[in-house]
C-alpha cells in the first residue's frame, strides 16, 4: 500500500511540475501606457497564462535601460522601437533578434499649426522643425534625402512642447497617439497630424526581441510568448481592457485614463496595430519584401551600411499564422 501512495505522490508532484508556468521576464522600451496594452491585456485577462506563460513586465523609462538588459540574460524578451535599432544590433553582433512586429506602422509623426502655411507635408519643408536627437540621428537622414529637409532647419527638442506653441511657423515631432493630446491640452488647438509611416518611412514598430540562444534552446517558449501577445493585442483593441488599463494606471500612476482612451482611439484610427498584412496573417506580422524595403531605404540615406546582413535582424518564424484572425 505504502508502495502505491508513494508512487501516486510522484506522479502527482511529476504533473503538477509539468504544469508549471515558466517565468518570463518582458522588458518594455518605456513607462506604462496604451501603446504597451496588449502586453498587459494578455496579463491580466489570463492569456499569458492559458499558454503556460507566468509573465512579468518590468518598465523601460528614464532609469531602466531594458535593452541592455536582453542580451545579459536578465530579460527573456524586450519590446523594441523600430528596426533601425535591430540593424544596429546586427553591426555591433549583439546576439538578438526580432521576433514579431506588434505595431504594423510607425507611430511616429510631424505636427504643425494649423492655417499657418504648412498644411501639407511637403509644406513642412523649410519650416523650423524640433526634433530629438536619437530621431536626427537615425531617421531624418531618409527625410532630408526624399523630400529635402535640411540640417539648418533643425532645432532640439527636449520633450517639452513649449518652443513649437510658441512659434507658428515650426513643426515638431512625436507620436499620434501621445503629442497630439499634450498639445490639445496644453495650447487648445488641434495640430496638424502627419504620420511618417504614410509617407514612406516604413519600418515594424513595437518589436518582440529575444535572444538567438533562446530561440535555439527553446523555441516553444519562444512562439507561445509570442501567439499569447498577439490575442492580448487583439483582446486589447477589441474586447474589455479595463483590467489591463488598471495594471497600466498602477505601473505608472501618471497616466491618465483620458490619455489611456485617446491612444487607443489612434492606434484604431491609424491601423497602427492592425493594417496591411496583419488583416490575414496576424498581428505581428512581418514580410521580407518589407523589411527588404525599409533596408533599402535606410542603405541609401546612409543610415547603415549596404553589406550589412540585415537578414539576421528579424525571422518570420514565430509570426504569420493568422493567430487571432478569427477573434477580429
Amino acid at each position: 500500500m505504502q508502495t502505491a501512495i508513494r508512487a501516486l505522490v510522484i506522479f502527482l508532484a511529476g504533473s503538477l511540475s509539468a504544469q508549471a508556468a515558466d517565468k518570463v521576464r518582458f522588458g518594455t522600451n518605456w513607462l506604462a501606457q496604451a501603446e504597451h496594452g496588449g502586453f498587459y491585456q494578455a496579463v491580466a485577462d489570463g492569456t499569458y497564462a492559458k499558454f503556460g506563460l507566468d509573465v512579468e513586465i518590468i518598465q523601460g523609462g528614464p532609469q531602466s535601460n531594458t535593452r541592455l538588459m536582453l542580451p545579459t540574460g536578465r530579460l527573456e524578451f524586450v519590446m523594441g522601437g523600430n528596426m533601425i535599432q535591430a540593424f544596429a544590433a546586427v553591426e555591433q553582433d549583439v546576439p538578438t533578434i526580432v521576433v514579431a512586429a506588434m505595431f504594423q506602422k510607425d507611430p511616429q509623426v510631424f505636427m504643425s499649426h494649423p492655417g499657418q502655411g504648412h498644411d501639407t507635408f511637403k509644406d513642412l519643408v523649410g519650416a523650423p522643425i524640433y526634433l530629438g536627437k536619437d530621431f536626427v540621428a537615425a531617421s531624418f537622414p531618409w527625410f532630408k534625402m526624399e523630400y529635402g529637409f535640411r540640417d539648418a532647419d533643425l532645432r532640439p527638442y527636449n520633450f517639452n512642447a513649449g518652443p513649437f506653441i510658441a512659434n507658428k511657423q515650426s513643426a515638431q515631432q512625436g507620436y499620434v497617439t501621445a503629442e497630439p493630446f499634450a498639445i490639445e491640452k496644453q495650447a487648445g488647438f488641434k495640430p496638424n497630424v502627419f504620420l511618417l509611416a504614410d509617407y514612406g518611412f516604413d519600418t515594424y514598430s513595437t518589436t518582440i526581441e529575444t535572444r538567438s540562444d533562446l530561440i535555439a534552446k527553446n523555441p516553444d517558449l519562444v512562439q507561445r510568448f509570442v501567439d499569447a501577445s498577439i490575442i492580448g493585442w487583439v483582446n486589447y483593441l477589441k474586447g474589455d481592457n479595463e483590467k489591463a488599463n488598471a495594471l497600466i494606471r498602477r505601473d505608472n500612476p501618471d497616466m491618465s485614463a483620458e490619455q489611456i482612451a485617446y491612444s487607443i482611439a489612434k492606434m484604431k484610427e491609424y491601423g497602427i496595430v492592425d493594417s496591411g498584412d496583419s488583416k490575414t496573417l496576424g498581428v505581428g506580422a512581418m514580410t521580407d519584401a518589407r523589411q527588404k524595403s525599409f533596408f533599402d531605404k535606410m542603405v541609401k540615406s546612409g543610415v547603415v551600411k549596404a553589406s550589412l546582413d540585415y537578414r539576421r535582424a528579424y525571422t518570420l518564424r514565430f509570426v504569420n499564422k493568422s493567430v487571432g484572425v478569427e477573434t477580429k
